[in-house]
């Protein structure tokens, strides 16, 4: 088989790429494997291009011989015809062979190589590279990560990749200024221009750097050092043309707060009125909107910072349970207590490895960006504040997943009659899905109703991977992380027993510092469960509900 045919075929075994690659590591491996193709191409290239070089040197060396013998006697050399009819060759056939050599594109095809794979290979889209810069931001934020740490491949103090350049810091912030982020860019930009002073072959310039650099110092409220690195950029470049504007701009806004300054009292204060219409929106404003005490807890949690007290951990237990099943009497179940009430458990060893590879290979080809439901209208849409792709799959498609429903049902005592089909999720470059509600609020009236079953009563989550650092599920509320292990589960209800959501519940999983993140889960509804469930003598709700 010709190395052509070989790599058509091989072309032929990836599909289309779809956008939103950083949204699921599970997409962003076969990138290593576009990698690999356009690697080789580039390897062909490289060596046709030798090739056509070696050739051009050996003709050279072999004129450049002749024509040194011809030097030391002229006329004794083009006495001889041979040497003469020699003479008239290479300066007609040969040379025209050699223009001829010399003229021919050998990179052509290669090229269009480039080009074709782009129909058959994924490629990520500049929506790809975006989204994995914001990741890296996020991730950079919620675990505290020095910048210059980041830089050198040191997450969390372990080493896990080479060094990145002053181009890659230089883009990196590029792309967070392009989404407004200047906080960001200023940092990235410096590192950037850091990295500069110590590399020999750059990609990037002082001047490149400058430019955004000092814009968005600017944004940020310093138009003083804003305007010394304008300066500096127009020393570089006296042409600049958006530097030689914003210079004429931020010396006007430095003259307008000279002159406020000077109108202030002798104390140099100022009155400011005061914004009354603010309005820190909570969890019962919008379920995936949240202030800003809880989005500190949060991140505490997922950086394993906000311990609990010996008095809550010393209450839990583990065990060994039935759960009144038959079959559990023969194999009982793992059971560890995370939490009393609300009551969360989590059960150890319930997936299996060959379960875990059948779920996630029957889940990869059917992936699509992870949706939320929108409190409002109960339409589902995709949000920043959840990053990962999931799928559905159906108990009838392998005997596996019936097994798993069938387990769930043991694990809770509930019926998996009315339960939606299983989700399998794999989160992407620092995926995560922020603090959120697992049930439907009473507000909500459109949530399932297409379901007919119900509110979600319960939830049981499948940890399918070991992840190296990072992607907790925590409960802010509870001050509780659970971290995953791979082939446990997690349990616990969404709704107390009178049917009202119990708002302790709402949970999120954190980002993915490192390593891959694989979860399936069940989510199990109201109806159904009357006798299985069924409501107490008096209100088990909080009292405001």
């Amino acid at each position: 088989m010709s190395s052509s045919l070989a790599l058509v075929l091989l072309m032929l075994t990836f599909h289309n790429a779809s956008a939103e690659l950083f949204t699921a590591l599970a997409d962003m491996e076969e990138l290593l494997e576009t990698e690999s193709v356009l690697i080789a191409n580039l390897d062909n290239y490289i060596r046709v291009q030798e090739d056509k070089l070696n050739q051009l040197r050996r003709r050279s060396a072999e004129y450049q011989r002749e024509h040194t013998e011809a030097a030391k006697d002229v006329g004794t050399y083009l006495s001889n015809p041979v040497n003469a009819f020699l003479l008239t060759k290479r300066l007609t056939t040969d040379w025209r062979e050699v223009e001829n050599l010399m003229s021919y594109d050998v990179g052509s095809e290669f090229l269009e190589n480039v080009t074709n794979y782009r129909d058959v290979l994924k490629f990520p889209s500049d929506e790809d590279l975006n989204g994995a810069a914001v990741a890296l931001m996020r991730l950079q934020d919620t675990y505290k990560l020095d910048t210059a740490s980041v830089a050198r491949g040191e997450l969390n103090g372990i080493q896990y990749s080479t060094e990145m350049t002053a181009g890659d810091c230089f883009e990196l912030g590029r792309q967070t200024y392009l989404n407004g982020d200047y906080y960001h860019t200023v940092l990235w930009m410096r590192e950037a221009m850091d990295r500069l002073s110590h590399e020999v072959n750059r990609t990037t310039t002082k001047a490149d750097v400058l430019e955004y650099l000092a814009f968005s110092t600017f944004k940020q409220g310093n138009v003083h050092t804003a305007l010394l690195m304008t300066n500096e950029l127009l020393e570089l470049v006296p042409d600049h043309e958006r530097a030689v504007g914003n210079k004429v701009y931020y010396e006007k806004e430095l003259e307008k707060e000279a002159k406020q300054k000077a109108l202030r009292g002798d104390d140099g204060s100022v009155d400011v009125p005061v914004d009354t219409t603010t309005k820190i929106r909570t969890a019962k404003d919008n379920p995936h909107v949240y202030d800003s005490s809880e989005r500190k807890l949060y991140e505490q949690l997922c950086r394993g910072e906000a311990e609990r007290s010996v008095t809550e951990t010393s209450k839990l237990r583990c065990r060994y349970v039935t759960n009144k099943s038959a079959f559990l009497k023969i194999a009982p179940l793992k059971l560890e207590e995370a939490n009393l009430k609300p009551y969360i458990v989590i059960y150890h060893d319930v997936m299996s490895d060959a379960e875990m590879e059948v779920v996630k290979r029957l889940a990869k080809p059917r992936f699509r960006r992870a949706t939320v439901q929108n409190y409002k209208t109960g339409e589902l849409e995709v949000a920043n504040y959840r990053i990962s792709k999931s799928a559905w799959l159906k108990d009838q498609e392998h005997p596996y997943i019936k097994a798993i429903g069938e387990r769930v049902e043991d694990m809770t005592g509930l019926t998996m009659s009315t339960a939606e089909e299983l989700q399998v999720v794999n989160y992407g470059i620092g995926g995560h899905y922020e603090p959120h509600f697992d049930f439907a609020r009473r507000e909500e009236t459109n949530a399932f109703k297409s379901l007919g079953t119900g509110n979600r009563i319960a939830t049981v989550l499948f940890y399918m991977s070991e992840v190296t650092q990072g992607g907790a599920t925590v409960f802010p509320s509870l001050r509780l992380a659970l971290w995953p292990k791979k082939g446990a589960a997690a349990f616990w209800f969404n709704l107390h027993a009178s049917g009202q959501g119990d708002y302790s519940t709402r949970h999120a999983a954190c980002p993915v510092l490192t390593g891959t993140k694989w979860v399936s889960n069940k989510w199990i509804h109201e109806r159904g469960q009357e006798f299985r469930r069924p409501c107490e003598l008096k209100p088990d709700h909080p009292e405001e509900f």
